[in-house]
């Protein structure tokens, strides 16, 4: 029986991954064509760069009206570019997004950007790899790197981007697929984005202060009795000799998300600190669209310490949120101008 559900399942599983391919690639053909007829119709005018810039400027307002977001001047002035950098239509490859076309439209050696096609197709690279990539200069740096040396270099790039391959799924995670198939954007999957996002960038934070923090695990997975808790960052601070707990909320703070941290904290120090270790610091930063919050969460019988010598080497609470801040601004930018 177990068999024969997974030959069911594979069939779903399948359907599943073309329906999410046949979404993307019409997208990319649709854009293709556009970009095509914008490119014939321009010739035919008498004064190409002024008829050019009427004529984007008209089809935004009309499509933006007709179809909703996703088509201002910019984006056309984008698709125009795309026919006339891809212009032989039977060379799109389907396994390619919007998104990873928009990137390669802004790297200019025609030769490395036929490079990153080729291997974003075969190593499934995201647009989130694909970027990486292009701006670490990967291509560029096989070019110039010994024969005998290749390999460390493309097992480098491999690590760095085998946490970011791309789901057939994810597809419909990507605002422009949203905009294309005019669907509301699902919030819950922008805010576990933010959240990954935030993680990301704290543990680099946190590792850069120069103030002794030693990243131990991420996603740590609890068992307390019957219930599984994860606490999002664990570093250890081998010059307070002691654990710090890191917990993000994507909002409010409530008496529930300290409490649970206390619980966290002691948890762990029932199952992880050695005898000559410190008490452990638990850290919860709650942020919505508005505010940040950061607060420090010391078990009863440490206060003392934290205020004495913790505080030394621990970030303040309004550094933490300074940081918090700055990050979603600059991730709210980026998903903006992408």
């Amino acid at each position: 029986m177990t068999t024969f559900y997974e030959r069911i399942k594979t069939v779903l599983d399948g359907a599943r991954q073309h329906a999410y391919r046949a979404v993307n690639f019409a997208m990319v053909e649709a854009y293709w064509h556009i970009g095509q007829l914008i490119v014939e119709e321009e010739q035919q005018g008498n004064s190409r760069a002024e008829y050019g810039s009427g004529l984007l400027k008209y089809l935004a307002q009309r499509l933006t009206n007709d179809f909703g977001k996703g088509f201002d001047e910019r984006e056309m002035r984008r698709i125009r570019q795309f026919y006339l950098t891809f212009q032989i239509r039977d060379a799109l490859r389907p396994e390619l997004s919007w998104t990873h076309y928009r990137l390669l439209l802004k790297v200019e050696n025609a030769d490395a950007r036929i490079w990153y096609i080729q291997e974003t197709a075969s190593q499934s690279w995201s647009s989130r790899a694909l970027e990486r990539q292009i701006n670490s200069f990967y291509y560029e740096r096989l070019l110039a790197t010994r024969e005998a040396d290749r390999p460390d270099v493309k097992r480098e790039a491999n690590e760095k981007t085998s946490s970011l391959k791309l789901e057939p799924r994810d597809i419909l995670k990507d605002p422009y697929i949203l905009e294309f198939l005019d669907l509301k954007p699902n919030w819950k999957i922008y805010e576990k984005e933010l959240e990954q996002a935030l993680l990301d960038n704290l543990q680099t934070f946190m590792l850069e202060l120069g103030k002794g923090f030693a990243f131990v695990a991420r996603q740590k997975r609890m068992l307390e009795g019957d219930d599984n808790f994860r606490i999002d960052l664990i570093f250890y601070n081998y010059i307070l000799r002691c654990f710090v707990l890191i917990d993000l909320k994507i909002g409010k703070l409530t008496h529930q998300d300290i409490g649970q941290m206390d619980m966290y904290a002691r948890m762990y120090e029932e199952q992880a600190k050695q005898p000559d270790d410190n008490p452990t610091i638990g850290l919860i930063l709650c942020t919505e669209k508005n505010e940040t919050v950061v607060k420090y969460s010391v078990l009863n019988g440490s206060q003392q310490l934290f205020a004495s010598k913790y505080k030394l080497y621990l970030p303040t609470e309004e550094e933490l949120m300074a940081e918090i801040e700055r990050d979603k601004y600059l991730l709210e930018q980026n998903r903006r101008n992408q």
